[in-house]
């Protein structure tokens, strides 16, 4: 008997941008054992590779795509298990190759070391030609000395 495994495919605004292949990934920071790599592999959920700025304070991820993109849903993950802060991000996109940007979304994510410590967040979006995608982190609202982490940023 011949056979093959079929998998459902997903429908075209469901697939996932390859953003490795097809942009550029400016970071303000990265540790070197938590590169930006780990935000777009495909190890997500708690416990998953992660994204670690190598310096506390403010961050930002631009994803420069090489030709423009459409964009209808963003997600990205967060874990945090050892200390207790409230990390603050803005996520802006540009039609215009990075000249100007427009908010999207701005998010706060609430951690407790004994509590909550993954955070999980999808947003629709409707961008048709996407230069950019910016992402700007505070790592502790409260102004704690911190490094901001990411678990997964994924678009589609």
């Amino acid at each position: 008997m011949r056979k093959h495994i079929l998998h459902p495919q997903a429908a075209p605004d469901e697939r996932e941008i390859p953003v490795a292949s097809i942009a550029t990934v400016f970071v303000t920071s990265e540790e070197a054992d938590h590169p930006i790599d780990y935000a777009f592999d495909a190890q997500r959920g708690p416990g998953g590779t992660r994204w670690v700025a190598e310096k506390a304070g403010e961050q930002t991820i631009i994803i420069a795509f090489d030709t423009p993109q459409a964009i209808g849903h963003v997600s990205l993950e967060v874990e945090e298990r050892e200390m207790s802060r409230t990390q603050e991000l803005q996520l802006s996109v540009s039609n215009d190759g990075g000249k100007t940007y427009r908010e999207v979304c701005r998010q706060e994510f609430n951690f407790s070391s004994g509590g909550a410590t993954f955070e999980r967040e999808a947003w629709a979006l409707s961008e048709a030609k996407a230069t950019h995608v910016r992402l700007w982190i505070k790592p502790d609202k409260g102004g704690k000395p911190c490094c901001a982490s990411l678990t997964s940023l994924v678009l589609r």
